[in-house]
């Protein structure tokens, strides 16, 4: 089932430093998900960003706190939300995170990833920012990343690369990461384009893959850079983070608290294999692989940028023995 098709209806709390409000709307059935109505880009603020945290686990709402408050207090960020997709979680349990939350929080009809990419009503803002509830990065790495995107407005822009390569032996494709070349940008930190929101949501030719995420509840971020590499030909865009983003849930850390446990890509050996199963099916269901490798980097070479704790300090994951 795609969005078009569904009865959309959320809860919007809103929690900074006024009141708690909670209003709840339902919206449809319609043919035409309004969504997908042309927005004018005339109408959209082109000097910040907004920010969409995919939140679910209620073990990170220390975390997400710190990240929200992280993000808010940057000159570059207009607003704040938290994309709540825990269906079970009790609504006094978020009416008491609100409190203390420097977000707006939203609540889907469900957890599919595919809200990630929902081009909510409340972005007002031509840039937007897609972020896990595990990464925080520091303010001149979000200054500079949003800076490098207004150079490449129609490209993903963001600090955490992948690839995609094809095995001849088994006759798929593979979710690799190479050090001389990309063309996925992850969703840890994903910077791109609203209008891109739209064409994933709205446009039919993606009605299949979308379901796909559905199945799998992975690949999303594979999903949207397929999209943007086919819509614009062109591949993503990788940048340096200035003084390394904060990553907890890489499975690198010392994690006392158990936080890079509870993510989808904890296990990495199975989670790779079907993320390759996820590319080998986009590119059946399409007939075709647009995705665009990328060259040109901001950084020295392609590996992670996101900083895990070892010995009590923090130190680059990828140079940590896993």
């Amino acid at each position: 089932m795609t969005l078009g098709n569904s009865l959309l209806s959320f809860t919007v709390i809103i929690s900074l430093t006024v009141p708690i409000f909670v209003i709840s709307v339902r919206v449809g059935p319609y043919s035409i998900d309004p969504a997908c109505e042309k927005y004018d880009p005339r109408n959209l603020r082109s000097d910040q960003m907004t920010v969409i945290i995919n939140g679910y686990s209620e073990h990170r709402i220390p975390l997400i706190q710190s990240i929200a408050a992280a993000y808010s207090a940057s000159p570059s960020i207009a607003t704040v939300i938290l994309l709540w997709c825990n269906n079970s979680t009790p609504p006094q349990t978020l009416s008491s995170f609100a409190q203390n939350l420097s977000a707006t929080i939203l609540r889907p009809p469900s957890s599919s990833l595919n809200h990630r990419f929902y081009p909510w009503e409340i972005i007002k803002t031509r840039a937007v920012l897609i972020s896990d509830d595990d990464i925080e990065p520091n303010q001149k790495s979000i200054s500079f990343a949003f800076t490098a995107w207004k150079s490449n407005p129609d490209r993903i822009t963001g600090f955490f690369a992948r690839s995609h390569a094809y095995d001849v032996q088994s006759k798929s494709w593979i979710y690799t990461m190479e050090k001389e070349k990309y063309s996925i940008i992850l969703t840890k930190f994903m910077i791109l384009d609203r209008t891109h929101l739209e064409t994933y949501t709205c446009d039919q030719r993606y009605s299949q893959t979308r379901h796909i995420v559905e199945e799998m509840n992975n690949c999303e971020d594979i999903l949207m850079n397929f999209v943007v590499a086919e819509n614009v030909n062109k591949g993503p865009l990788l940048v340096e983070a200035k003084g390394g983003v904060r990553d907890y849930g890489d499975a690198r850390n010392d994690d006392e608290l158990g936080l890079s446990k509870v993510g989808l890509s904890s296990r990495r050996g199975e989670h790779r294999k079907r993320r390759g199963e996820c590319i080998t099916e986009f590119h059946r269901l399409l007939g075709r692989m647009p995705l665009k490798y990328s060259y040109g980097m901001v950084v020295d070479s392609v590996g992670e940028q996101g900083l895990c704790e070892k010995g009590g300090k923090l130190v680059p994951c990828d140079q940590q023995i896993f």
